[in-house]
């Protein structure tokens, strides 16, 4: 099912075993901003791409453009094998049983609302779905609307004073009427990595389906669906070095049967009449129209680039970096840090004391550094704490201990200016 890595990739991946040498493979990292080296500290909200990842897209689009599953002809053919292979990386990825088990999406969003959607004739007046304070608003807001339109309810779990969630408000909220538990995996946030495991387990024992945000965890934590045992884990290409505009949505064989096509079109039928259509098999049955076939190779490279990666050696020497830079913050007075949870993964989310989050995005931007203001898309978790938004530093596996260093110091010039 899985397709092999090839030989020379694996090699030349192996290779990139530091930050330092990693970074070559990403040609964006060479360029200046306002006369300074770019010190990219923005990835929770987008990775750069591989070199391997932006030409297999330019290869694509040269060598293989056509339509998938549908003509005859030689181009067709080797568009439709790229795809499907792309298809069973994804799964290979994920560890899910099957390539049938992943969907094609736009991404986390579009694979959140299409089991919104999907699930919508299974939800009556009174039932309820579950989310947490951590949420980003594309796990909130398609629940928001499922319930507004089936009279469901929402519920939230709480989190505690350091932002972790609170497994005991967890497990008396669940209760007989619980339909579905959409959680993050990692919040965009904070970074907080939950017990998706636990969470998991506990919905299941509650008769609930349980849904996995992974758009925050898939560069950083090694992924198996059926360890966890969720009945879906979304997660977007461009949060893993992979392209913008295409994601995956995961589901057991069972949880994908019992989901409603929530778009009508080509290819997610299987016969059409104006007396009335039938419709096909999973994962086709949620692919309707031409989907983005480039942006699927464009995935299965990437992760084809990171399950070549020394990844447990690059992951750990993130965290270094990230535990580093959280220890040069706490001995800062000017800035206040915004939550400590038990496990953090790659955010660092903090205030100034003095001035407004944009003043410092502002200020370290004059300085080459890209980092991330405002609410993160987590307007509840914001108004939870009563604020305005944040700084946030966010790492991947290509930033180095020496941009550690030269955002702290660019840190401390900026706040010396407020």
């Amino acid at each position: 099912m899985t397709q092999p890595i090839p030989a020379a990739a694996t090699a030349a991946a192996a290779s990139l075993d530091t930050a330092e040498t990693l970074r070559v493979a990403f040609p964006i990292l060479e360029q200046t901003v306002r006369q300074k080296p770019l010190i990219y500290l923005d990835n929770a909200a987008t990775t750069q791409k591989p070199r391997c990842v932006i030409d297999a897209i330019s290869r694509y689009y040269e060598t293989t453009n056509a339509n998938v599953h549908r003509a005859a002809h030689y181009l067709a053919d080797q568009a439709t094998t790229q795809m499907e292979q792309a298809r069973a990386t994804v799964a290979g990825f994920l560890n899910a049983a099957d390539a049938s088990q992943i969907v094609f999406t736009r991404g986390t969003t579009e694979a959140i609302n299409l089991v919104a959607n999907g699930i919508r004739h299974q939800l009556s007046a009174g039932d309820e779905i579950l989310v947490s304070h951590l949420e980003h608003h594309a796990n909130i807001v398609p629940w928001q609307m499922l319930c507004e339109s089936t009279g469901a309810r929402l519920e939230v779990i709480e989190i505690d004073a350091n932002g972790d969630l609170d497994l005991d408000d967890y497990r008396r909220k669940l209760n007989s009427r619980t339909r579905l538990v959409a959680v993050g995996h990692v919040s965009n946030a904070l970074g907080t990595v939950n017990p998706v495991a636990q969470i998991v387990h506990d919905a299941h024992a509650a008769g609930a389906l349980c849904l996995i945000d992974g758009a925050q965890a898939t560069a950083h934590i090694a992924i198996d669906v059926q360890a966890l045992g969720c009945d879906f884990y979304a997660f977007s290409g461009h949060k893993c070095f992979g392209p913008t505009g295409i994601g995956a949505l995961y589901g057991t064989a069972a949880a994908l049967d019992a989901l409603a096509p929530w778009q009508g079109g080509g290819e997610m039928i299987e016969h059409v009449s104006f007396g009335g259509t039938t419709y096909n098999r999973p994962p086709f049955r949620f692919e309707a129209g031409t989907p983005n076939i480039a942006g699927a190779v464009g995935l299965g490279t990437a992760l084809q680039f990171i399950r070549g990666l020394p990844l447990e050696t690059l992951v750990e020497a993130e965290h270094s970096v990230l535990q580093w830079t959280l220890a040069q913050l706490r001995q800062m007075p000017e800035i206040r840090l915004i939550g400590d949870p038990a496990q953090r993964q790659s955010v660092i989310s903090f205030l100034p004391t003095s001035g407004a989050p944009d003043d410092i995005g502002t200020l370290l931007d004059q300085q080459g550094i890209a980092t991330r203001t405002g609410h993160h898309c987590a307007m509840p978790l914001m108004e939870r704490w009563d604020l305005p938004g944040t700084v946030r530093v966010s790492f991947s596996l290509y930033n180095t201990q020496a941009e550690a260093e030269a955002f702290v110091a660019a840190l401390k010039k900026a706040l010396s200016f407020l």
